[in-house]
């Protein structure tokens, strides 16, 4: 007796999921009322929306970072600054317009960022962190030497005041920083999707591994460094646009990177949807909780822990019911499961 044995198997995978549609239908017009937000909204509800808008790209940069790279900082604060300074610099000792000056400073961060990545990737786990503090320490002292720009005191962003009305300038700086976190997120998107941003995933379970598989780990690492610095960079130059005033001890405060980590902890590290969520989240308690003085930071501090404790995947992770839901789909999925497997057996005469 002999047995054949017959399979067909039709399995096809896919990125986009139901769930990714709807995200993209609701995300364009959504996306078109931002962009005439202007015209109908006050200016105060413009600044704030500029304060999320940052808050998000804080978010999704340290993601990146921490989330996706491995690499947990607590330094970006360094490169807000420099962005907030290259801006204002650019735009009132050099003189070109403001708007032109945001990248020039965005790629100033991103040059910079490059040669501290071979200081800092010398260290490693906690030291890493710590270190990347004490690079930000370094760079607000170094700026407090340079009286062009205020020293210690701070400086005004006049070019942007003198050249636009306030309504007008405004406006501008509103839809500076909606393009600034909308590309923020496809770029983080198109590289989580990439073969580096496999790689980033490799590097962050067990860069050993990934290293023995052929991951440039060093490379990979610097590659998502440099562009996190630039994020950062690009917040630090919406920061300074909306506010017009930049101080040292403020723009280099620790608290930022406080603000990034409590972010993508609350909304779900590892994740491009966590530090939308999450900075929609830390916005509305800064909103209601801001006139509590102390208290304010202490119910901060009672939601991370909670979430922590409760929500390790953060609060996305609840919503999607633990990745199920996927908006922003970087990886794959099976669209159609196993459709026939049939097992045929023939007899046949010894």
């Amino acid at each position: 007796m002999t047995t054949d044995i017959q399979s067909h198997e039709s399995i096809k995978v896919t990125r986009a999921t139901r769930s990714s549609w709807a995200a993209l239908g609701v995300a364009v017009p959504l996306l078109v009322v931002l962009a005439m937000l202007p015209y109908y909204a006050s200016r105060g509800t413009q600044q704030n929306l500029v304060i999320l808008f940052s808050l998000i790209l804080l978010g999704t940069m340290w993601n990146l970072l921490a989330g996706y790279g491995g690499m947990v900082s607590i330094g970006q604060q360094a490169y807000i600054g420099i962005g907030a300074f290259g801006l204002v610099y650019i735009a009132d000792e050099i003189g070109l317009d403001p708007f032109i000056a945001v990248p020039i400073a965005v790629v100033i961060a991103g040059v910079i960022s490059l040669p501290i990545s071979f200081l800092a990737f010398r260290l490693s786990g906690g030291y890493f962190a710590i270190g990347t503090w004490v690079i930000a320490e370094v760079i607000r002292l170094l700026t407090m030497q340079v009286d062009v720009l205020g020293g210690g005191t701070g400086v005004t962003l006049q070019a942007m005041s003198q050249a636009l009305s306030p309504g007008r300038r405004i406006a501008y700086v509103y839809w500076l920083s909606l393009v600034g976190v909308v590309l923020a997120i496809v770029i983080t998107y198109l590289v989580m999707r990439s073969r580096l941003g496999l790689g980033f995933t490799a590097i962050r379970d067990d860069a050993v591994a990934a290293g023995s598989l052929g991951v440039r780990v060093v490379r990979s690492r610097r590659i998502v460094f440099v562009i996190a610095a630039m994020g950062s960079a690009l917040a630090g130059t919406m920061i300074a646009a909306n506010t017009l005033r930049v101080v040292p001890d403020s723009i280099y405060s620790v608290e930022w990177s406080a603000f990034m980590i409590f972010i993508v902890v609350i909304g779900g590290i590892g994740t491009i949807e966590g530090p939308i969520v999450g900075a929609i989240i830390f916005f509305a308690l800064q909103q209601w909780l801001s006139d509590l003085g102390t208290w304010y930071l202490v119910i901060l501090g009672l939601t991370a822990i909670v979430i922590t404790l409760f929500l390790p995947r953060g609060v996305w992770g609840l919503i999607s019911g633990n990745g199920r839901i996927r908006l922003f789909p970087v990886g794959y999925v099976v669209a159609s499961p196993l459709e026939k497997f049939s097992l045929v057996g023939r007899k046949t005469d010894a």
